[in-house]
């Protein structure tokens, strides 16, 4: 039987540092290496598979958009845009997530490597970055002004890697995650002296 899993958004795949590789010599030494990033040919070629994949799901439901198909950030994104594909998105973009690891794994399959590809629809993934930044700097000021940490809502993997991101570009603060999918959610608190 064929394992056709992929690492979910949470787990390394994801992750900016690469990941290191343990292969064990001849004379039994272990040896770690680590892995290259894939070229910008290989993560466009996985954002081309996606696209692919995502083109021929808009067939099926008799949607109209187009697709564009680039790499950004050292990874495979694929943008869709047109009108009525707010269903795509779904619910504080719980469809939308599930296209990506749909996406995702039409990627696996074809190359064998996992893909941390980014898929947006209607720009939804814009705009929510930058909600999430006013919540993130909400959070923070309150933290600030009282000294107490702050929990956030549960929120989807980019959506705490958004929030991250501008908690750890301020000082006097820290973030961590903590709980378990679907329930994880963001700590935002003072960083002890």
């Amino acid at each position: 039987m064929t394992d056709t899993s992929i690492p979910s958004a949470d787990q390394s795949v994801d992750e900016e540092t690469p990941a290191a590789a343990a292969t064990e010599t001849d004379e039994g030494a272990v040896v770690t290496r680590e892995k290259k990033a894939p070229a910008d040919s290989d993560l466009f070629r996985q954002s081309e598979i996606a696209a692919d994949y995502v083109e021929g799901l808009l067939d099926i439901l008799d949607y109209d958009g187009d697709i564009d198909e680039l790499v950004s950030g050292g990874r495979p994104v694929v943008e869709v845009v047109g009108g009525r594909l707010q269903s795509l998105v779904g619910q504080r973009g719980a469809t939308l997530e599930a296209l990506q690891e749909l996406a995702r794994l039409a990627v696996f399959r074809q190359t064998g490597t996992p893909s941390r590809l980014l898929l947006d629809v209607g720009g939804y993934r814009a705009a929510r970055r930058k909600e999430l930044a006013a919540v993130a700097k909400n959070a923070v000021e309150k933290v600030k002004e009282h000294g107490e940490p702050v929990r956030l809502e549960p929120m989807s993997a980019f959506e705490r890697k958004c929030v991250h991101d501008v908690v750890n570009a301020m000082s006097g603060v820290e973030s961590e995650s903590e709980g378990v999918e679907p329930n994880r959610r963001i700590v935002v608190r003072p960083v002890a002296d």
